[in-house]
């Protein structure tokens, strides 16, 4: 396929790059400036541009068979009302300005949109499938209108997937790696009650899926990804320190993450629970099912 990947530079869109070139395809990346075309294979086809804002890159996103866009401020920081409003923004326009380089093309790439698990009522502790209603929270709104905005490429004629990402483990971003360091130093544990879920995802099995969900042109709309192995967060807590052969008895109080992280740390403390039916029920197979079996992979030395 020739993907044209927005996002590019941030931890999954490195990951991706990295991946979809060695299976193969035919890349564009858009990036923000020269400088960051070291940071990929070489045979990738960079591109500059701001995706928040209309440009040249458009015309060859237009071009390709496939836009995969993964643009969106981290959201792990205090939700003050201008961290909101960018993790807002970027979200939305970075997706507009994808429906709108569609809309150019007389053979409409596929749009496979990032989204997050977030989506769901993280109130409703039975597993959420694609077909499930969100919730009504911050990050809940994000990603309704999040999808919504991408839906839009529907009307151009392009097969839009919703990508409802759980955290990626790796050991070199994301989660994991914020909480490899204290559960190296003993300092581990579960977060509030520990019993809220923990969705989760193998960074391999998040890049095949995408790559899996780009190629089958059967499959559109929303698709958790996630891992089928259900796990609250004691029980990633107890099974990141087994594996690390460290002990994980300081948790860490509801109350002082709130203080701590004001209205994002419900995010923490009110995990939703999802499954992957979309992915399950088209035939994938997740190499890393079980949280044990990710982790060993992980960290194995």
């Amino acid at each position: 396929m020739h993907v044209f990947l927005m996002g590019s530079t941030g931890f999954l869109g490195r990951h991706l790059a990295s991946h979809l070139h060695a299976q193969g395809h035919t890349l564009s990346l858009l990036v923000r400036s020269e400088g960051k075309k070291g940071m990929f294979p070489s045979g990738c086809e960079i591109i500059t541009g701001d995706p928040l804002q209309p440009g040249a890159w458009q015309e060859r996103a237009a071009q390709s068979e496939v836009v995969v866009n993964l643009v969106g401020k981290n959201i792990f920081a205090r939700w003050t009302e201008q961290e909101k409003d960018q993790i807002y923004s970027t979200r939305i326009q970075a997706t507009r300005m994808a429906v709108q380089a569609i809309a150019q093309s007389d053979s409409p790439p596929a749009l496979i949109n990032a989204n997050a698990v977030g989506y769901y009522d993280p109130t409703n502790w039975d597993a959420a499938t694609e077909s499930s209603l969100p919730g009504e929270g911050f990050l809940s709104r994000v990603c309704i209108d999040w999808q919504s905005e991408a839906l839009k490429a529907e009307k151009h004629g392009s097969r839009v997937v919703i990508l409802r990402i759980a955290p990626p483990l790796a050991k070199d971003g994301g989660v994991l790696a914020t909480m490899l360091t204290p559960f190296r130093l003993g300092l581990g544990g579960r977060i509030g009650s520990g019993k809220q879920p923990f969705p989760w995802i193998h960074i391999t099995d998040f890049l095949r899926a995408v790559e899996f969900l780009a190629g089958n042109r059967e499959i559109s709309g929303p698709a958790n990804l996630c891992a089928p192995g259900l796990v609250n967060n004691a029980e990633f807590t107890r099974t990141l320190a087994r594996v690390l052969g460290r002990p994980a008895f300081l948790p860490i109080p509801a109350t002082l993450l709130k203080l701590t992280l004001g209205e994002m740390s419900q995010m923490l403390l009110q995990g939703p629970k999802a499954k992957p039916d979309v992915l399950l029920q088209s035939g994938f197979d997740f190499r890393f099912p079980s949280l044990l079996a990710a982790l060993q992979d992980l960290l194995s030395e």
